[in-house]
């Protein structure tokens, strides 16, 4: 008995266990089922309005001029004293650099005396020409006058009232006439050459007196123009040589901006420049404008893009020679532009705006930069389905989707 009890009681204690488990399991409240809510994110939304606009296109030029001035020493010398430091302003005809005149002076002085000698020889030739006219005119009467000495001792000898040595007499008197005569005419025919010889030194003694000159008169270096200073190579007291820089200026009215242009955009500016519209851009010099046009591209290019030089035609004077600036430039307007910010277009060219309170994205092409009224920079954009009035998304989203739930708001 004891051992039908061991086997059966257990049995009865797990079928009563089981069966209060599936009473309670019946039992038990039901829980009502969980709502799943689709999350809104908040978005600000832009109204577009498509224009046309003119994008721009952000470059990065060095300022340059072709116009440098660089003075030099016009002959081996010393600097007796400099006026001008680097950087400063200077007038036309303001005196900047002075060389000792002591290097000058002599040369001036010998030149001078040269020309003043060969002038004196040319006056001296003139008045000997002079003189072998005169003088040739009664040597040819003093021939005449021996030749008829000669015809009258030869008569006398014929005769017999003279003799031999009187005859050998009157003939070395017409010999030696004629030789003076002779002499003095060929003397007379030489003048032209000789004086020619004069004149040719005397010429080539002034253009050396003016070269000396000249090179006295550069020893006082002098402003060309109203400019800057670009920079001064020497001190007082040094020993320069010929052709030496001393110093170099360049005129602020002069000054141009070079940048390279991106490949994509040269065939865009260059025809620009074919149908003469005028290209013109800007920069931001602290609270100053710099306004310039372009002017040329470069004759020379290469894979990476060709160089344009811009006029500056405002706002030089803040400017210097191998500053470097960021500008912008206006480009082809452009039809159904739409200035949005950067944050709104997301890789590949793709943006979102709002319909019935989700993002529907659509592609765009980005034209350029653009500069607002108010002094924003903007991304301007042209995408064919745009239409005015269409709500833009502006917020960036790093989960941003086709179809994604927004609710705008409005902007801080």
């Amino acid at each position: 008995m004891k051992r039908i009890v061991k086997i059966v009681l257990p049995i009865l204690i797990l079928t009563a266990a089981i069966g209060v488990f599936a009473a309670l399991k019946v039992t038990k409240p039901e829980q009502p089922p969980a709502k799943v809510s689709e999350r809104i994110w908040r978005v600000e939304v832009e109204e577009a309005q498509p224009r046309t606009l003119v994008p721009t296109l952000t470059l990065y030029g060095q300022v340059e001029t072709a116009s440098l001035f660089k003075a030099a020493a016009p002959a081996p010398s010393r600097v007796d004293r400099i006026l001008v430091r680097d950087g400063a302003r200077v007038k036309q005809g303001q005196l900047l650099v002075v060389l000792d005149e002591r290097d000058f002076m002599p040369r001036l002085e010998q030149t001078r005396a040269e020309v003043a000698d060969l002038e004196a020889q040319v006056g001296s030739e003139t008045i000997r020409h002079e003189s072998d006219l005169t003088a040739l005119k009664q040597e040819q009467k003093l021939l005449t006058l021996a030749r008829d000495g000669v015809d009258r001792a030869n008569r006398m000898l014929k005769q017999r009232l003279g003799s031999d040595s009187e005859q050998d007499a009157a003939e070395q008197a017409l010999a030696q006439q004629e030789l003076t005569v002779s002499t003095r005419q060929r003397a007379i025919d030489d003048h032209p050459t000789r004086l020619q010889a004069l004149e040719a030194r005397l010429a080539r003694a002034r253009a050396r007196l003016t070269e000396t000159q000249l090179d006295y008169e550069r020893s006082r270096i002098e402003a060309p123009y109203d400019g800057i200073v670009a920079g001064v190579q020497v001190a007082e007291g040094d020993q320069v040589k010929d052709n030496a820089v001393l110093l170099s200026l360049y005129s602020p009215d002069n000054l141009e901006l070079r940048a390279r242009i991106p490949a994509r955009f040269q065939n865009e500016l260059q025809q620009a420049l074919v149908d003469q519209y005028a290209v013109s851009g800007e920069a931001r010099f602290g609270d100053a404008r710099i306004r310039l046009t372009l002017a040329r591209v470069a004759g020379e290019t290469d894979a990476s893009g060709m160089e344009a030089l811009f006029r500056i035609d405002e706002g030089s004077k803040w400017l210097r020679v191998g500053q470097v600036l960021s500008f912008g430039v206006g480009r082809i307007p452009r039809d159904n532009a739409v200035p949005v910010p950067y944050q709104a277009v997301y890789g590949g060219g793709r943006m979102y705006r709002l319909e019935e309170g989700r993002m529907r994205g659509l592609q765009v092409e980005t034209l350029g930069n653009f500069i607002t009224d108010s002094g924003e920079e903007r991304l301007l954009v042209l995408a064919p389905g745009l239409k005015s009035g269409d709500r833009l998304v502006v917020t960036h989203l790093p989960n941003a989707i086709d179809g994604l739930r927004v609710e705008a708001v409005e902007p801080e």
